[in-house]
């Protein structure tokens, strides 16, 4: 292993790129708004919708300009957090690890420079748009570098087993999402987030560190593979009832859920979407339980259909996985907000 260089820390890089009063007041209002949602205050849809990856800042903040403007008009049944995801994980290593890595895809790595990207693109959407967004705590490590700046917090299908990102969730004070693990077993997604929410001390970032416990843990729902490699759903009507089952007797609060309608669910066929988002919402309408149990949906959205690989340069298209184009996502915000008012 070769140190190349120190880097700042992250109480150095905040203030070097700090919020303004605007900023800090528009995300307090936005963490508000969310936290209602889970602790059951409000109704309303959640929706973490956005690329796979944030891969170039002109096309994500296009992106997030346009959702802007859709989120005006549904405002009344949903609530959009977009997901700027800058760094990825990657199943055997290789491939494309975020903006984080590589500011520019094409180019060799440069964490500092990711350091600074990140933190830039996570300001000019909440500073141009006013929203504040979700990214995956990838590297609990780098969770600072951010943390002023996100409302909510997805920690990954290979990560939630981990230990130290259980303990810096439970140091989180936004919604934090603990998806099933790959194989799909949901006690190990209970037992994590039993450890978000509650308090532990702990060695982070070189600090004896001690966190209060968070009670918005909740479950992500991404569908899994079974020992043959074969993808299963987890989505459906039974799977909810489940981890309704499993929450009761739990001790947890604020029981709930997002549903990730790509990776296992849909068996990375991205068009799939569509249907799983409308079947969650048919399930809602079914059951009151299931209705107060789904506080939203995570959906993967670009400009253009579909997935490039790097170096292809085409504006808006994802080079990880498949999204939803821009005009079948604004075409599904309006029916699930329709759906969401009944």
């Amino acid at each position: 292993m070769k140190f190349l260089r120190k880097l700042p820390t992250a109480d150095e890089i905040k203030e070097q790129y700090p919020l303004t009063e605007k900023m800090k007041q528009v995300k307090a209002e936005r963490d508000a708004e969310i936290r209602d949602v889970f602790t059951g205050a409000s109704q309303k849809l959640i929706l973490i919708i956005g690329p796979c990856s944030a891969d170039n800042k002109d096309a994500v903040m296009d992106y997030i300009g346009r959702l802007r403007e859709v989120q005006e008009k549904v405002k009344d049944h949903i609530l959009m957090i977009p997901r700027i995801y800058t760094n990825k994980p990657r199943t055997n290593g290789d491939g494309y690890k975020g903006m984080l890595h590589q500011p520019n895809p094409t180019e060799k790595p440069d964490m500092l420079k990711g350091i600074i990207a990140i933190r830039d693109l996570h300001l000019s959407a909440l500073g141009q748009y006013d929203f504040s967004c979700a990214d995956e705590m990838l590297y609990p490590e780098n969770y600072l570098y951010l943390s002023d700046v996100l409302s909510y917090v997805a920690v990954g299908a290979r990560s939630v087993e981990n230990q130290q990102h259980r303990l810096t969730a439970s140091g989180i004070y936004v919604p934090t999402g603990m998806k099933n693990p790959t194989e799909g077993d949901l006690a190990i997604m209970m037992n994590s987030i039993r450890a978000a929410q509650h308090s532990h001390t702990f060695i982070y970032n070189g600090w004896e560190a001690q966190t209060e416990g968070n009670p918005l843990a909740h479950a992500i729902l991404r569908g899994y593979t079974d020992m043959s490699g074969k993808t299963l759903s987890n989505y459906h009507y039974e799977d909810l009832l489940n981890l309704i089952d499993l929450y009761e007797g739990s001790g947890l609060v604020n029981p709930g859920v997002i549903v990730d309608t790509n990776h296992a669910n849909s068996g990375k066929h991205y068009l799939e979407q569509i249907r799983i988002a409308k079947d969650v919402m048919h399930s809602c309408h079914q059951n009151p339980e299931i209705k107060k149990l789904v506080k939203g949906l995570m959906i993967e959205s670009y400009i253009e259909d579909g997935a490039q690989k790097i170096g292809e340069c085409i504006y808006g298209k994802s080079i990880t996985d498949p999204c939803l184009g821009w005009e079948k996502t604004e075409t599904l915000i309006y029916e699930l907000a329709e759906l969401a008012a009944r």
